[in-house]
């Protein structure tokens, strides 16, 4: 499991994960999220979550709080 934190919501139902030690934001949605409800983050939250590759590059998958 990689750590990181949320950097920004949408009204849309997906985000974008910081991760530790990257440069680069990680884009992850609501579906992805265990044991959080998405109305429940906040900007800043610290996140745990693993990566997976999508159709657009890398994502956030299987996202909960830390």
């Amino acid at each position: 499991m990689s750590q990181g934190t949320i950097a920004r919501l949408t009204d849309r139902g997906f985000g974008f994960i910081t991760p530790e030690g990257a440069d680069k934001d990680l884009f992850f949605h609501a579906n992805e999220l265990q044991g959080v409800e998405y109305n429940d983050l906040n900007v800043g939250d610290a996140v745990t979550f693993e990566t997976a590759e999508g159709q657009k590059g890398p994502n956030a998958v299987n996202v909960s709080k830390a």
